[in-house]
């Protein structure tokens, strides 16, 4: 039976539930107070990354002088990967070290931002790559202790990396996607600057924002934090400790703004009012997720990703096969929500209402339905890969998507439901292809 909703507390679970809030500042030109918060923050020389495309953008220049205004001498890597992959981790944290920085600032989407807290984590405490990874695909071991400050300043409005503890990579030799997660790799400071999203193109606005939107309807739908197993210690509760009432707040902010301008942002870039409504819905999406953790649309987006074959994205780099971060899961979405519906579907018909569905008359029985057809239509409008099929996979790829998202039990076991390995095959099955 179904905890979720009401927060009852199960047998042996957690009544309790620990609220971490990033630092944050936002608003159009927060870019250009850079200077001043890391001095602040007492840096004398600190390491820019972003990437190649945004090294030489205004987003960039303007942190930049704000640093150069403040005495705070800054040396720009430039050479992150959009979608990071192991060795992109390695040669960040290796500049990092060799650099003697004393402060990080990511200037970036969540690729540059998750790339400047692993080189921070492994410049500060040198270890063997999968030393710090989730189980079961690495070691999962503690941070030692405090990372050096990092302040991010995020461009695409959707990842929420500015506001959590993860950074996810490819680890291209095991064909799958994963991520170091820890409290002590939350940047600093966030400067969340939305004139950053204007002139972003339309897949990439499209991509990011459907992250915000399963951001926020994951959380929401998590297992409750009254059904997770009491931590031994209360210094061990998970960052990812299931729905509670706090992330409940950004959770249905978020829904609502999405519902309202993810449509508008994505078909027209002058539509201010929009772009900076779905930098607001990330904003509240990432603290959201940072305290409740996602489920299995991320966990199966992994999968995805990592296995791409020939795909590639419009308005992306064209160098490399990628499915974007957003798109890979999202393709996941209409299914698994058809499938935990069962578990709160209160939250599954709440959700669907926040994002435009209508649900007057709406029975328990229709909360699947009604949520994924939500999704599918907002998909259609944005453009979206049809399912996991427009992206290039077809039945015979479902042992090795099924494998790599039973890899992420940290994401499975976040499920309102239990969830084995036929389940997700099942799951991948039914998200191959939705119209």
């Amino acid at each position: 039976m179904s905890c979720c909703h009401h927060y009852a507390l199960a047998p042996g679970g957690d009544a309790a539930f620990t609220v971490d809030v990033s630092a944050i500042t936002f608003g159009p030109g927060c870019l250009a107070e850079a200077g001043d918060h890391a001095l602040r923050l007492g840096l004398q020389r600190v390491a820019l990354f972003t990437d190649a495309r945004l090294a030489d953008s205004e987003h960039v220049a303007i942190v930049r002088r704000a640093l150069a205004d403040a005495g705070v001498d800054c040396v720009v890597y430039d050479a992150v990967e959009v979608e990071p992959t192991d060795a992109s981790f390695l040669a960040a944290a290796r500049f990092a070290r060799e650099g003697d920085f004393d402060g990080f600032i990511s200037v970036g989407g969540g690729s540059v931002i998750d790339t400047a807290k692993a080189a921070n984590l492994y410049a500060t405490y040198p270890a063997d790559l999968a030393a710090y990874v989730n189980a079961p695909l690495g070691e999962a071991r503690a941070v030692p202790g405090p990372l050096k400050p990092h302040i991010a300043c995020p461009t695409t409005s959707g990842t929420g990396a500015e506001c959590t503890g993860i950074a996810i990579f490819d680890w291209v030799a095991r064909g799958v996607k994963t991520g170091i997660v820890s409290r002590l790799l939350r940047p600093t400071l966030a400067l969340i600057d939305p004139v950053t999203t204007w002139t972003l193109p339309r897949t990439v606005v499209a991509a990011s924002g459907f992250d915000v939107l399963s951001h926020a309807l994951e959380s929401y739908t998590a297992l409750p934090h009254t059904c997770r197993a009491k931590a031994e210690r209360p210094s061990l509760r998970p960052m990812s400790q299931g729905a509670n009432p706090w992330s409940d707040f950004g959770c249905e902010k978020a829904l609502q703004l999405t519902g309202q301008y993810l449509e508008r942002a994505v078909r027209d870039a002058a539509d201010h009012e929009a772009r900076n409504g779905m930098m607001w819905a990330a904003t509240l999406a990432g603290i959201a997720f940072g305290n409740a953790g996602v489920h299995l649309p991320h966990g199966m987006a992994y999968a995805v990703a990592g296995g791409v074959r020939d795909y590639r994205a419009p308005d992306y780099p064209p160098e490399h096969p990628m499915v974007p971060h957003g798109m890979s899961v999202i393709v996941n979405a209409p299914a698994v929500f058809r499938f935990t519906a069962d578990a709160c579907p209160e939250r599954h018909l709440q959700a669907a209402g926040w994002l435009g569905a209508e649900t007057r008359g709406a029975t328990a029985a229709d909360a699947g339905e009604i949520v994924a057809q939500r999704l599918i239509a907002l998909m259609q409008a944005c453009d979206i890969p049809n399912g996991v099929g427009g992206v290039g996979y077809h039945a015979g790829d479902i042992p090795s998507l099924t494998a790599g998202a039973w890899a992420q039990q940290r994401l499975v076991k976040n499920a309102p439901k239990a969830v084995d390995e036929g389940h997700l095959s099942t799951l991948f099955r039914n998200a191959l292809q939705y119209w």
